[in-house]
């Protein structure tokens, strides 16, 4: 089931009342489970909690819930659950839900993923559906066309996602240096991040020398794979005042699935996204003027590009010249992208370390990275292609 077709505004209901992230690093052979242990208790210690508070468990990747409520000592009534729409980011979405509609007061949501490790998928969901086989038939639906694309030896979302940069050249001007513009930019803010992988300085010269992927990206514009784990915890509203930390207001939320697949909507190269965007802003009175920084989802850049394009920050095809030189985009910028260095330099965490520099920015905890004066609306993007979510965080 949809976003939309939930009755009212759920989200504003719950908050986010804890956040935990545990060590990042490439191939560092640390089992799944023991990242998840050590990002939950995080989250779970600085909602003010301790684990026999929580009684949901959320997540999509890997670590299956059994096991991590196994380690944690958590017995969840709630688990897991999600929409059709919102990709990477329903388990939160379902997690806000929960909370609001009294079915869980306290749901632990991790992202955990591993560069040599299984992917854990469930298929099947708990009874009564809403769960995380829901999810991965949503995904199913909107992947539906990833056959052609295979058959014509187009087998990564490197390829699919560079035909979408390809027309956008095309049809814009967009230019490899404004992209490049994106790469060095999260490189500068990772070098102030001490958990992320790659902190060395890179310019725009290391950029257009980096050898070629899949045109027109290159090495610098594809997300790094790490080991590592997020946590959050999401609890109802009431909760606030009990929260050790500044608890995080949700405003709005908005997801999008299958429409057009990769390849066939009507507007292409516009993605999921779009719908995605245009649903959280239906389901509130901010508009994109009143966003102080964008955590925006990087797995490449030209997906920030695109991000910024939806959520209105720009108009179609003025995405290239908004980022261009990296003055608006840095961290004393009009508006300040991926402040953590991004999934292109910190590491790949699937959009829950977008999630967790939103939740550290608005907090203004960010120490030498922290944007000045102090946020106040955040938003946060994830996916691309045919699945799309995004949450609108306030203080």
């Amino acid at each position: 089931m949809s976003v939309s077709e939930r009755s009212g505004t759920f989200e504003k209901r719950a908050i986010i009342s804890g956040i935990g992230i545990s060590r990042i690093g490439r191939r560092t052979g640390v089992p799944g489970l023991d990242l998840t242990v050590d990002s939950a208790r995080a989250a779970i210690a600085d909602a003010g909690l301790v684990p026999g508070d929580v009684d949901g468990i959320a997540t999509f990747g890997e670590t299956p819930i059994d096991e991590a409520a196994g380690a944690l000592g958590i017995e969840p009534g709630y688990r897991g659950g999600g929409f059709d729409t919102g990709g990477l980011l329903s388990p939160v979405m379902s997690a806000f839900l929960a909370v609001a509609e009294g079915r869980a007061r306290h749901v632990l949501v991790y992202r955990t993923v591993r560069m040599l490790g299984g992917e854990y998928i469930p298929r099947d969901g708990p009874a009564g559906g809403g769960g995380q086989g829901e999810v991965a038939a949503g995904v199913a639906r909107a992947m539906a066309d990833m056959q052609p694309l295979l058959a014509a030896h187009a087998y990564s979302a490197v390829n699919w996602l560079g035909m979408h940069c390809q027309r956008h050249m095309y049809l814009y001007g967009t230019t490899r240096e404004q992209l490049g513009a994106l790469a060095v930019n999260s490189r500068r803010n990772a070098a102030l991040n001490p958990l992320a992988v790659y902190r060395d300085p890179i310019n725009m010269d290391d950029y257009l020398a980096a050898r070629m992927v899949s045109t027109p990206f290159g090495l610098l514009d594809c997300d790094v794979p790490v080991d590592g784990s997020i946590a959050i915890v999401v609890s109802p509203a009431d909760h606030a005042a009990d929260c050790p930390h500044r608890p995080i207001r949700v405003e709005a939320v908005g997801g999008a699935a299958g429409t057009g697949g990769w390849v066939h909507r009507p507007d292409y190269p516009k993605m999921a996204s779009v719908d995605a965007a245009a649903e959280m802003w239906g389901r509130t009175e901010l508009t994109a003027a009143d966003l102080d920084i964008a955590e925006l989802y990087d797995g490449f850049t030209f997906l920030t590009l695109a991000w910024l394009e939806a959520l209105g920050v720009c108009g179609d095809g003025e995405s290239g010249p908004f980022v261009e030189g990296g003055s608006r985009i840095a961290l004393d910028g009009a508006l300040p992208v991926n402040t953590y260095g991004g999934q292109l330099s910190a590491g790949r965490m699937h959009g829950y370390w977008v999630l967790h520099e939103a939740c550290v920015q608005l907090r203004g905890d960010g120490g030498a990275r922290q944007v000045r004066p102090q946020p106040e609306v955040a938003v946060v993007s994830v996916g691309g292609g045919p699945i799309a979510g995004c949450v609108l965080l306030t203080r």
